[in-house]
């Protein structure tokens, strides 16, 4: 019993009681794990926040640390005098103090909590040659700085460290993420070589962050062999001229990382010094013992978010820039990321396959936005919330039949701002919630998905249905034993729901993979009750997916 989980979830629709009829057979299911963020709701109420995430079955919360919220006098030209910049103890108690709490809780309910490591840098470890006015804080950032910075937060979540004045340890934090988006300008600038902004500059330097987070992991104790270790955070599109703060195109920035032409030659010369790379045959042999993570981390993370398109196809060209999608890493184009991560290993002779975590997905609505979106120069036509839990179940069965994809995620949990004129009517809106709480379809289409890749059957023929009861996971791990979830079939001449198949779900995975025969056209669901262990409003309670219409022919 959790008192802390009591949340209020809003009505809850019961269920009537239903009468199974035959079910067909089972088929593989996947291990691939849900991540959800929402930093804003998180920083605001941490208790609450996990606890509304635990319920819709999240196994993994993805956390920004922000460098400059911990580091001391982050406006400051120069550190403290005297600052051991790798020990906790040198940072204030109150800077840890957010983190402190949001690793604890998550411990107890038993979340993973996936920390990013990312800027922005505070003053005293940005580079040189910032235009002037300019208050990016992610310019230049100093490689030996946030080594140390990491090193401190590795030390801090070890698992060992015991706070001053704390008589227990606090939990250790076992899965690690590098930066955010170091291949769009306001993230890491500038993106082109001062001077020469044609050549890529931001992969020399997340190069250089990433050897100093790997590094500064190594020296608190985390290591792949012990936690999940995973580098990219990609943006999927970007720029053919990137300029300072524009967006360079993943496999671009990739590339550049790799220190490869475009035909994955590797660089030599000139080209090769202005990108940081090695200029000799001689020095690339040493590239993969130098750069340990771009071979042996636990992973390459991405964003594949595909705005308002259908999961299954990016258009190309790009309607919104006219630019070639080949580059780009979206889940519509997902291939495009792991061929090329593939090849980029073949270029140093390592047979290393990158798994990739989807570490940032989702669907902004309208409402609360405004479509066509009134001040896009190209015709956005934002989803309807009842359109975009369709195509996230969708996106999650293409995710989940990608073997090569391990992670699925949920950005945001709420949408962010009350919407207005003057914020471009809610800003980033995708989360599950409107801003003041109300479920939106995509709440129920996240905790219980369901999918029928094709939903025309003739008589007699079954068809797959897909999906995933999320939170029984949690379900299981309370009670001890498996829980299980009833799907749902309406007629189409009676509307009255009965069950038709009931999958067993473990605290492993939530998926399972049906084939079904239906009598007649009608309507399908997905139905779970959560077990009486959780706390009221919640315990005992019957919730569902969303409907998906079937037609028997």
């Amino acid at each position: 019993m959790r008192p802390r989980l009591i949340v209020l979830l809003g009505a809850l629709v019961l269920a009537t009681a239903v009468v199974a009829i035959p079910a067909g057979r089972a088929m593989a299911s996947s291990d691939q794990i849900s991540i959800m963020q929402d930093d804003a709701r998180l920083d605001l109420d941490p208790p609450g926040t996990l606890a509304r995430m635990r319920l819709l079955g999240a196994q993994v919360v993805r956390v920004s640390v922000h460098w400059d919220w911990i580091a001391p006098a982050p406006g400051s030209a120069h550190a403290p005098r005297g600052f051991k910049a790798t020990d906790p103890a040198a940072y204030q108690a109150s800077h840890w103090k957010l983190w402190d709490q949001i690793a604890t809780l998550a411990h107890q309910d038993g979340i993973t909590v996936d920390f990013d490591l990312m800027g922005g840098a505070p003053r005293w470890a940005i580079g040189p040659g910032r235009p002037k006015g300019n208050t990016n804080d992610n310019w230049e950032p100093s490689p030996s700085a946030y080594r140390a910075f990491v090193r401190a937060v590795g030390t801090r979540y070890s698992g060992t460290y015991v706070p001053p004045g704390a008589s227990t340890p606090l939990p250790r934090v076992s899965f690690w993420t590098v930066w955010n988006e170091p291949d769009y300008g306001p993230s890491l600038a500038p993106q082109g070589v001062p001077g020469n902004l044609t050549v890529e500059n931001s992969p020399r330097m997340y190069r250089a962050l990433l050897d100093a987070a790997w590094s500064g992991l190594a020296a608190s104790g985390h290591r792949t062999s012990t936690d999940t270790i995973a580098w990219g955070e990609l943006a999927p599109r970007g720029e053919s001229f990137w300029g300072v703060f524009s967006g360079m195109k993943p496999l671009t920035f990739l590339r550049a990382l790799y220190c490869v032409d475009s035909h994955y030659r590797p660089l030599r010369g000139t080209a090769a010094r202005l990108r940081g790379c090695p200029t000799t045959a001689a020095a690339a042999r040493r590239f993969r013992a130098q750069h340990p993570g771009l071979f042996s981390a636990s992973g390459v993370t991405d964003h594949p978010y595909m705005r308002w398109y259908t999961p299954n196809h990016e258009p190309n060209p790009d309607p919104v820039n006219h630019s070639s999608t080949s580059l780009y890493s979206s889940l519509g184009v997902i291939g495009n990321l792991s061929r090329a991560l593939d090849r980029l290993q073949q270029v140093y002779g390592s047979r290393t396959h990158f798994p990739i975590y989807d570490t940032e997905f989702g669907y902004i609505t309208s409402p609360p936005k405004k479509s066509p979106d009134p001040t896009a120069s190209v015709k956005v036509i934002y989803l309807s919330p009842t359109t975009a839990a369709a195509y996230m179940n969708w996106a999650e069965y293409l995710s989940w039949r990608n073997p090569r994809l391990k992670s699925i995620e949920q950005y945001l949990l709420y949408d962010p701002l009350r919407p207005t004129k003057a914020n471009d009517w809610g800003g980033f809106a995708s989360g599950l919630l409107t801003w003041n709480g109300v479920q939106k379809e995509t709440y129920d289409a996240w905790r219980l998905p369901l999918y029928l890749p094709t939903t025309t059957a003739r008589q007699g023929q079954a068809l797959e249905v897909w999906g995933c009861v999320r939170p029984a996971a949690y379900g299981a791990l309370d009670t001890g034993s498996p829980q299980t979830a009833d799907i749902q079939f309406a007629p189409r001449s009676t509307g009255q729901y009965t069950t038709v198949d009931t999958v067993p779900v473990s605290s492993g995975s939530c998926y399972f993979d049906r084939h079904i025969t239906f009598p007649s056209s009608g309507t399908l669901r997905l139905v779970y009750t959560y077990p009486m262990v959780e706390p009221a409003p919640a315990g005992g309670v019957q919730v569902m997916s969303r409907t998906v219409g079937v037609t028997v022919r």
